[in-house]
């Protein structure tokens, strides 16, 4: 794909009223090291017969400026504190980059099965940006024309100013100002007030390392990251409401029965050890966003698009992961969830904050759940979208929303080559 993506024009945006010269904080959460990197999105919308792509474009341009206004720091620029530890946005209005690009090797059915690379679609977001600290933009949009008349939309959103709701709220008023509908829904005024994400000064809650499993080291007993990491093959499998009850059935028993992401969770968590076929002695992590918008006491205002998740995380070793089934693996995320309230959010302030504390990576399988996002629902004038998904496919674990199935989750992953027949093998027989 990359030889038939060509960039027609680049330009930098910047909001279309003024807005506030100032320097913000941003949190101990947003400031955690694990976190700057860039989130980027891949939204593919089908053909609209008769849509005049130049007009398009320019409402896209326009509706951007707009969004840039009430959401004026994703114009401005992350740096490290000159005064402290952590991390501040300089705004003054400096602008986010919007590209438009054409695909002629490229249809919107393409997107229906796993890219055959890693990087196969990388082009549909052409500026990536690496060092997020290093003066970049923090947002960039690019929109690409294919060779069906369908466009993609590629985001990159700078994780350390917002998270996945946040984004997604972002994008959803981005949308609705592209769609120029007559009548704009009520939209929640975007908070910043990240100060309410900082740990209390001289307040020490004497955080117990031993409920922050997601910090701690694990043994490696075979070169975990060189074997996880090397020769990557993306894949993509749809669960429909029909498989989610199976696998809850198959976890069943518990009164209190198990949601879709602890079963789903654990069963794509079970199929990648055994496919992968770690040593019975290394010890596994499955970690996860949990949000705690509201699970903080008190709560955090309605319109906060800071980080504003923990990451939970369940463990036990290679062997118990496959021979004590799915039920077991529910239960652990099951329990990890159920660790998450106030003062576990605090106490992880403290350690990203005063001790810089960062998850090891040894061990992990890291998921993360676009598909309860709204990313599905984001029309900018061209319907919904038919696929809504990641720009590259890693060994990071997505559960991505399905169109018009709002129960379906499809599980993006990229494993080992090695290893894709019998993680597919298994994660199509829940019995095995």
């Amino acid at each position: 794909m990359a030889s038939s993506v060509r960039v027609k024009e680049a330009s930098v945006v910047t909001p279309s009223e003024p807005t506030p010269s100032n320097v913000l904080a941003l949190s101990a959460l947003d400031s955690q090291l694990f976190l700057r990197f860039t989130i980027e999105y891949l939204l593919v919308y089908k053909p609209c017969p008769g849509l005049d792509q130049a007009a398009t474009a320019a409402r896209l341009k326009a509706a951007l400026a707009r969004a840039l206004v009430p959401y004026y720091p994703f114009a401005g620029r992350v740096r490290p504190r000159l005064d402290g530890p952590g991390l501040e946005v300089v705004c003054a209005a400096q602008g986010a980059v919007f590209i438009e690009a054409s695909a002629d090797r490229c249809n919107a059915g393409d997107f229906e099965k796993a890219p055959k690379t890693v990087t196969h679609w990388r082009r549909l977001l052409s500026l990536h940006v690496a060092d997020v600290l290093k003066g970049s933009p923090p947002l960039v949009v690019q929109l690409t024309w294919l060779a069906d008349g369908a466009a993609a939309i590629g985001v990159g959103i700078n994780h350390c100013i917002c998270d996945g709701i946040g984004s997604a709220e972002f994008l959803n008023h981005f949308a609705e100002l592209a769609s120029e509908k007559q009548e704009l829904s009520k939209h929640v005024e975007p908070v910043w007030e990240r100060h309410l994400m900082n740990p209390v000064r001289g307040m020490n809650t004497g955080v117990d390392p031993a409920s922050h499993p997601e910090f701690k080291r694990v043994p490696d007993l075979c070169e975990f990251m060189n074997r996880v990491s090397s020769g990557l093959k993306p894949t993509s499998v749809t669960f429909d409401k029909r498989r989610l009850n199976e696998l809850k059935r198959l976890a069943g028993g518990r009164s209190e029965g198990y949601t879709s992401f602890e079963v789903l969770a654990a069963h794509v968590w079970r199929s990648w050890a055994r496919a992968i076929k770690f040593p019975p002695k290394q010890k596994l992590k499955l970690v996860f966003s949990i949000n705690v918008r509201n699970r903080m006491k008190p709560g955090l205002p309605e319109g906060y698009y800071g980080n504003a998740f923990v990451l939970g995380c369940a463990e036990t070793s290679a062997k118990e992961l496959e021979e004590r089934g799915i039920e077991f693996g529910s239960g652990l995320v099951k329990r990890a969830k159920e660790r998450v309230g106030s003062e576990h959010v605090r106490g992880v302030m403290e350690w990203v904050w005063e001790k810089k504390a960062s998850p090891d990576l040894v061990g992990v399988l890291i998921v993360s759940q676009w598909s309860r996002l709204g990313l599905e629902k984001i029309d900018v004038g061209m319907g919904k979208p038919v696929h809504v998904g990641p720009v590259c496919c890693d060994r990071y674990c997505l559960f991505l929303p399905v169109r018009d199935h709002f129960v379906s989750v499809k599980v993006m992953l990229a494993v080992p080559t090695s290893a894709v027949d019998n993680y597919h093998l298994f994660m199509r027989s829940s019995h095995l």
